[in-house]
């Protein structure tokens, strides 16, 4: 992959854009183009001090507490980030001078594009045996974005030790591992000093705008970026919703993702698309005309993302409601009529 500098990488969501090309207003839109939970749980109440206060260690702590709880990480305490794209820009300074880096390929372009733009040689590589003790970071994301793919456990840490015989690290990032947790390598990073996880606090929870994420990994590497972040780097208010959240009920939740991803599914399945991968948060179509399904949609204010490498992929996020899901089902069968 080649990224020139001042490149920007298109992602879902942009529906400013769209509506300036499409035209209609942002709230009329439905958005698809992201693998964000359309159903968020209410959001807990924000004591004053929050707002008021530079957040306290105390307020961190009781997030990190929490947070460990959530993703059953043990001993480690999971950094609170703003964001895991936030440290995905780090990811250079964790890289020793001369490196090369290993991709699981496609994924997540912010990978490619942030150590690229380093200056560090990345090697897209389509299965984990092409991962060698000679690649100093090795980057899955788990489950795949956009594919769904998931790589088994064992193989992850298969991975972790043989890098580990010459000092590389591996970095998983499993930001859609939410609604299926027996999938996260949480409970295994202690065991693990060079495994590195990512973890997106947005996606499950439905609240994005909170720019909210979390490393899981050995001491040395969450200090080091903690350093680079600075003090006070994740906002008090976003610490206190995670903090509660975290310590719900997350059934009700879960549940409701279930049935979001199985309707849409069947809508997809009923306009006759083919689904071909996707996570519990969205759905993977493959079609020829994915790009002319895409501008059809976007014509009747319906936002999906399509993808540059791969012009047949089609990817679809949940819809919120039944609602939303007869508006889907309209325009699709309307392109076909």
């Amino acid at each position: 992959m080649t990224v020139q500098p001042g490149q920007i990488i298109a992602h879902g969501g942009g529906l400013a854009a769209a509506a300036r090309l499409y035209g209609g207003n942002i709230e009329d839109w439905l958005d698809l183009s992201t693998g964000i939970n359309p159903c968020p749980p209410d959001l807990p109440a924000i004591d004053a001090r929050a707002w008021h206060r530079l957040p306290d260690r105390e307020r961190e702590d009781a997030a990190r507490l929490a947070a460990r709880d959530f993703y059953r990480s043990g001993t480690v305490l999971p950094l609170p980030v703003p964001g895991t794209q936030s440290v995905i820009q780090m990811l250079p300074k964790l890289m020793d001078a001369g490196r090369r880096a290993a991709i699981l390929s496609p994924t997540y372009g912010e990978y490619a594009h942030s150590l690229t733009l380093a200056g560090i040689a990345v090697d897209a590589v389509a299965s984990l045996e092409a991962v060698t003790s000679a690649h100093g970071l090795a980057v899955v994301v788990n489950p795949n974005n956009p594919t769904g793919r998931q790589t088994e456990r064992a193989e992850l840490v298969a991975v972790a030790r043989r890098m580990a015989v010459g000092g590389g690290l591996l970095l998983v990032d499993e930001a859609f591992a939410d609604a299926q947790p027996e999938q996260s390598l949480a409970p295994l990073v202690a065991a693990h000093p060079n495994l590195v996880l990512f973890r997106s606090f947005g996606k499950f929870f439905g609240l994005a705008g909170l720019r909210l994420g979390f490393v899981i990994a050995e001491q040395a590497v969450l200090d080091r970026f903690a350093c680079w972040l600075g003090p006070w780097a994740v906002s008090g208010p976003a610490l206190s919703v995670a903090t509660q959240l975290f310590s719900a009920d997350h059934h009700a939740l879960r549940t409701r993702i279930f049935a979001r991803k199985a309707a849409l599914d069947a809508v997809l399945a009923q306009a006759g698309l083919t689904v071909i991968g996707g996570t519990p948060l969205f759905s993977l179509v493959e079609q020829a005309d994915a790009a002319k399904i895409h501008a059809h949609l976007a014509r009747a204010h319906i936002l999906t993302r399509i993808f540059e490498y791969a012009p047949g992929w089609l990817r679809i996020g949940l819809t919120p409601d039944e609602e939303a899901d007869a508006r889907l089902l309209a325009a699709l069968q309307a392109f076909r009529s």
